[in-house]
């Protein structure tokens, strides 16, 4: 599959394939993050499979992927939700659509994205795919940035840095 490469505004400029773009030198990219809550205030968070080529084994959003080249977002978070979660949601929202990061894992692989971030509430049952998903649970907001705060190393950067400004916008409320 090939990921949408962007110029430093958020213009796309090309695409390339994405095994090729996850390197040591990735270039800035499109891509998403989706926040699912259960309708009764606890948010899923996903344990990213032993498998996968960067950051494996951390917990993170509910789920998170590229759109292909020509691919409406909306639709991008649709397509993944039911690949990576086996799931439907209702009341897509764009949260943060200025969220943009870069990060550097263990092995060298380089994260460089802007990254809108979207929430949602599931509709229906979960059945992740293995290769995608080692883990999940179910958390209250407050437990979540409580164990982030704490061990921000077991977490994905990019829901490091997601939750602060989530919580700042009220959009997940942590009591």
């Amino acid at each position: 599959m090939d990921v949408v490469l962007l110029d430093d505004t958020g213009r796309p400029t090309g695409s390339a394939p994405k095994e090729q773009v996850h390197g040591a030198d990735t270039p800035l990219h499109l891509a998403f993050s989706c926040h699912l809550d259960d309708g009764a205030g606890r948010v899923l968070v996903t344990r990213r499979a032993l498998g996968k080529r960067s950051w494996p084994g951390v917990w993170t959003n509910s789920f998170c992927g590229h759109p292909a080249p020509g691919e409406r977002i909306e639709d991008a978070v649709t397509r993944h939700a039911r690949s990576e979660l086996g799931a439907a949601f209702t009341g897509l929202r764009l949260a943060l659509p200025d969220f943009r990061y870069r990060a550097v894992d263990a092995s060298g692989i380089v994260e460089n994205e802007i990254c809108p971030v979207f929430t949602a509430t599931l509709d229906g049952p979960l059945s992740p795919d293995p290769d995608e998903v080692a883990e999940w649970r179910w958390v209250d907001p407050a437990d979540l940035a409580a164990s982030v705060a704490a061990t921000p190393w077991a977490f994905s950067p990019w829901l490091v840095e997601q939750l602060p400004q989530l919580a700042t916008r009220r959009i997940l409320e942590v009591r």
